[in-house]
């Protein structure tokens, strides 16, 4: 189906959104607080954890800083080129056909990496790592998803 004929996205009312965005900050947020995940990553980054946990946890910070940047490119990219991309017919525009897979490894690796230091280098395991690593990552897209996508007139097919 080309581009053209599909209908454009709907937009969602902002209460809308912005319950569904607190959906995935308030778990993220509680759950991120009581593990004390934050704690547990900044001390392994400080090298509390030895090298090797401050390396893997330093690789895990700079694809957790990759994805903040391209998730706010891809939401500024209207704001930037002054046209709105079709964000479903993704694989058929010039940029988000190139950023969109970076930012989706960008994300797992980053995922990964932070499981494996939580896991390995702090006190809560694997499991509690897991946990940890995903209410964080819940926090921040529910974070991100409460920002406002710049409006332009044009919307590119």
């Amino acid at each position: 189906m080309s581009s053209s004929s599909s209908p454009s996205p709907k937009r969602v009312p902002w209460k809308e959104n912005a319950f569904r965005q607190l959906k995935l900050v308030v778990p993220g947020a509680l759950l991120t607080y009581y593990l004390g995940t934050l704690h547990e990553f900044w001390s392994i980054v400080i090298g509390l954890g030895g090298s090797w946990g401050r390396t893997i946890a330093l690789g895990a910070l700079g694809h957790g800083i990759t994805t903040l940047a391209l998730f706010l490119y891809i939401l500024f990219l209207p704001w930037l080129t002054g046209v709105e991309p079709n964000y479903q017919a993704w694989r058929e525009s010039g940029v988000l056909s190139s950023v969109i897979p970076v930012l989706t490894a960008s994300i797992v690796i980053g995922w990964l990496l932070g499981v494996l230091t939580l896991g390995q280098w702090s006190n809560l395991g694997y499991i509690r790592g897991i946990v940890g690593v995903s209410s964080v990552y819940a926090l921040t897209f529910g974070l991100l998803g409460l920002l406002p996508i710049p409006k332009t007139g044009k919307r590119k097919s």
